[in-house]
């Protein structure tokens, strides 16, 4: 019933809905371009759309009073991206455990709605590379009233050569506000053969 409402909803509005999931039962989702408040509501009932139960990661501030218990409902998960918490292995050993079938990610951070960001950040690829999941490539292109998932990235662990692969679907899409959206590009702590350097990994 809620597949079928969302549906309705999503054909009302104009938008069209893409259903390209991944074969597997386990996936991580990126969530972009993430650059107005109403991502969320159209993330939600996209995921109501394609019938998927994922959970998904923001801001720990996010949750605080009323509305964080309605967002943990929503299959929110607080992270507090300031602590260095080994949240991604964390949510990689879930996916072993089979505890965690979709986690919605949005590489941009949920503060995009604020400021440009100068890259994405990276947490969604290792958390799929450790868990040994794909990447289903989720959107909202609102210049052309398309969302929904629409090619899916095995990591190889070659970190630099999947984003290109990332930067090629995304260069198509564009989010509420195009002027805030980041580039597809690594973190600087990353040289140029998509190796670490002295800076530590956030958590997301």
């Amino acid at each position: 019933m809620l597949k079928s409402i969302s549906r309705l909803i999503i054909k009302s509005l104009g938008w069209k809905l893409e259903s390209k999931l991944p074969e597997e039962k386990q996936y991580v989702i990126i969530g972009a371009f993430h650059t107005s408040n109403w991502d969320f509501f159209f993330g939600i009932l996209g995921l109501w759309a394609l019938g998927l139960k994922a959970s998904w990661v923001g801001k720990h501030t996010l949750f605080r009073g009323p509305f964080g218990l309605i967002f943990r409902m929503l299959g929110g998960i607080p992270v507090d991206r300031t602590v260095h918490t080994g949240f991604i292995h964390k949510v990689a050993e879930l996916y072993k455990q089979g505890r965690l079938n979709a986690l919605t990610i949005a590489p941009e951070g949920t503060r995009g709605t604020h400021s440009k960001k100068e890259h994405w950040k990276t947490g969604f690829y290792y958390i799929a590379h450790e868990a040994g999941v794909p990447i289903a490539m989720g959107f909202l292109d609102y210049k052309n009233k398309r969302m929904g998932v629409g090619a899916t990235l095995y990591p190889t662990g070659d970190i630099q050569k999947d984003f290109e692969v990332i930067r090629e679907f995304y260069q198509d899409k564009s989010g509420l506000r195009p002027e805030l959206q980041a580039p597809v590009v690594l973190p600087p702590r990353f040289n140029q053969e998509g190796e670490m350097g002295g800076e530590e990994q956030g958590p997301v």
